[in-house]
């Protein structure tokens, strides 16, 4: 017995009372005449009543009169609830009970117009924030958020300390701010949500305080009104023409009269050979003729309108300023300082971002180089078909990919089998061509540049014209993002990831293997490493190959993110060329600082002149003509023997 005492007494506790229950309906019985006609200015308070009523039909009744769906029904002139049910409507009472069916022809709809609209969804909005499900207070937030309005924002911070989910709450605050700074009567609230957004450089928060400081151009006589922003200075500031455009809009001059309506004008009001009084045959001057249109105006026969001299004394009679939009002055003065600090960050943000790119950008043109370093400056050979073992490597990649349909496990195949095939085209060119022209560079450039002929052609024909995909793994999609500013894509942190493996092991092989000892003796004196047994020949052939098969690595990771196609490695061969010149011939540290220097040289004159690369090209080849006049043997010279070869 005790335990359905309790139960019973809780159901009633539980249950809402019947006063509050019908709370709702009651603020709608005592205001019935004011919701049937409805103004904006008088209607407010009895949505603010049925917001605050605490009545679950609070939001019914809101979001029917809203949508039309507060009825009354002719027969018995009910205030009723309506909702769709085929060619008819299902009626509910204000208290939630059924009330019957109807038919269309039997109800009144009332139709709120779109100011007392805007008064019931601000009223509707604390519903929807402090909705039990998540996902409804996520979308109200995301619907305040694309249309802000100045009605959601006590809504708004009335649902913040009952929020529970820590995300949705941090979110409502963040919207609170720019509610306040935006909306807020009191500027020492205004203020206080400008300076509490901190370091905050998201683009949301900049698109919030630039309209605080938007200026708008204004004239006046004497001492300016408003929150002034800066004087404006004719000719400099402002045209003439726009200043006295200026005075028209704010009504402090007539419309500017131009010489030919003038003398439209004037030849229509020709009486008895004069005009105004003065004769024709006197209007041979423009001070004569404004004379005459100015006493036309005088007169009521034309249309007020300024001549030169008028104009020019209502321009010398008046100040221009920029004024600030926003009129009170310590929120501008806050918004300012907070932008200020923004473009600071900003800034420092860019140029950061500008390094990434840079780092980024060495890292391809160290991957197409570092082959190039080792056949040219450990061979000598200037070999112009550099470009195409990277665009072999860059189809072998697209071949791969399409046997292998797994492209993390195609990129892995890939890698090892472009190093193989060109590496068996670079020892085929040396055995072939390049052994018969060793200490003849001429002969090697042209010979080698009509390999690259060659070859491009035989690609076209084998692999077409068209761009060829080399898809990235999903894995490798988007970018690391630091926040709006900074971000580098995850394909270029794998390409400069893939440039520090090569960098180590091109430092393991020539300072911890045979062949690398054999590769530095060779390069240093090759007549006494022949007499100490080591076959000059034989390590021209592996070093040759060795660089090609290290361009074919570089073409596969290149070809992730820019077009594979026959044209791709001549893209490449002329940094390569001045990544190794630059960076010392012969050294993978000199190739390695050859590298980081064009790369950063070339992003960084892309930022000064991003609408013109040709130029950005051009001005970099003079500037590198420039270093190597002062420093012909690059960054990192050789030191010692092969030095003076």
């Amino acid at each position: 017995m005790r335990l359905t005492a309790l139960f019973v007494a809780a159901l009633f506790w539980l249950a809402p009372s019947p006063s509050l229950a019908q709370e709702a309906a009651a603020i709608v019985a005592e205001n019935r005449d004011q919701i049937e006609k409805p103004s904006r200015q008088t209607i407010g308070p009895v949505i603010a009543a049925l917001a605050a009523s605490g009545d679950t039909m609070a939001d019914d009744i809101l979001s029917a009169w809203a949508d039309k769906r507060l009825v009354i029904r002719k027969a018995d002139d009910a205030l009723l609830i309506a909702g769709p049910d085929g060619d008819g409507f299902i009626l509910r009472n204000l208290d939630g009970s059924e009330a019957g069916a109807a038919e269309k022809a039997d109800l009144t709809e009332l139709k709120p117009n779109a100011g007392v609209r805007g008064l019931i969804a601000a009223a509707l909005v604390q519903f929807t924030l402090s909705d039990p499900d998540p996902m409804r207070r996520g979308a109200a937030l995301t619907s305040i958020a694309r249309d802000p309005q100045p009605e959601t924002l006590d809504a708004l911070r009335a649902s913040i300390p009952s929020e529970t989910d820590p995300a949705l709450k941090t979110q409502k605050e963040r919207l609170g701010r720019f509610l306040t700074l935006r909306f807020d009567p009191d500027p020492s609230a205004r203020v206080a949500a400008i300076e509490s957004l901190g370091a905050d450089t998201s683009l949301d928060t900049r698109a919030a305080l630039n309209p605080l400081v938007a200026t708008t151009r204004i004239a006046t006589a004497g001492e300016p009104a408003g929150n002034i922003a800066r004087p404006l200075s004719l000719g400099r500031d402002l045209t003439q023409a726009e200043a006295y455009a200026l005075l028209v809009a704010a009504d402090l001059a007539p419309a500017r009269l131009t010489l030919e309506e003038q003398r439209a004008v004037l030849v229509a009001n020709i009486v008895n050979g004069a005009v105004g009084g003065i004769p024709v045959d006197e209007l041979n001057t423009q001070a004569a003729r404004d004379r005459a249109y100015t006493a036309l105006e005088a007169a009521g026969t034309v249309p007020t309108a300024a001549t030169d001299d008028e104009a020019k004394a209502a321009l010398a009679a008046h100040r221009f300023f920029d004024a600030y939009v926003e009129t009170d002055p310590s929120v501008t003065a806050a918004a300012l300082a907070a932008l200020t600090s923004i473009d600071r960050k900003v800034g420092l943000m860019q140029a950061a971002d500008l390094g990434l790119d840079a780092l980024s950008l060495a890292a391809i043109y160290f991957l197409a180089a570092i082959g190039l370093a080792i056949t040219f400056g450990v061979m000598g050979v200037i070999n112009m078909a550099h470009g195409e073992f990277i665009t072999i490597g860059a189809y072998t990649g697209f071949v791969v990919q399409q046997l292998v349909p797994d492209y993390t496990l195609s990129i892995l195949i890939a890698l090892p089998l472009a190093f193989a095939v060109t590496f068996a085209a670079g020892v085929a060119m040396e055995r072939l061509v390049i052994r018969h022209l060793y200490k003849r560079p001429l002969e090697t450039l042209l010979a080698t540049f009509g390999i690259s002929i060659a070859l491009q052609q035989i690609l076209k024909n084998v692999f077409g014209t068209q761009a060829r995909p080399l898809t990235a793994p999903g894995w490798l999609d988007g970018a690391l993002e630091f926040n709006d500013v900074v971000s580098i894509s995850y394909i270029r942190i794998a390409i400069f990831v893939l440039a520090l493996l090569f960098l180590c092991f091109f430092l393991y092989l020539m300072k911890r293997t045979r062949l690398g000892l054999e590769v530095r003796a060779v390069t240093q004196n090759p007549a006494m490493a022949a007499s100490m047994g080591i076959n000059p020949d034989r390590i021209n052939m592996l070093t040759f190959g060795l660089g090609s098969g290290i361009a074919g690595i570089a073409g596969v990771a290149i070809g992730l993110y820019a077009k594979v196609t026959s044209e791709m490695g001549a893209d490449y061969i002329v940094q390569s060329f001045m990544t190794v010149v630059v960076g010392g011939v012969g050294n993978v540290w000199g190739t390695l600082a050859g590298a980081t220097m064009i790369g950063s040289l070339q992003k960084v004159i892309e930022f000064l002149n991003p609408s013109n690369t040709l130029a950005a090209q051009t001005y970099m080849i003079l500037f590198i003509i420039l270093f190597i006049q002062f420093r012909p043997r690059g960054i990192i010279a050789l030191r010692g023997r092969a030095a003076g070869d």
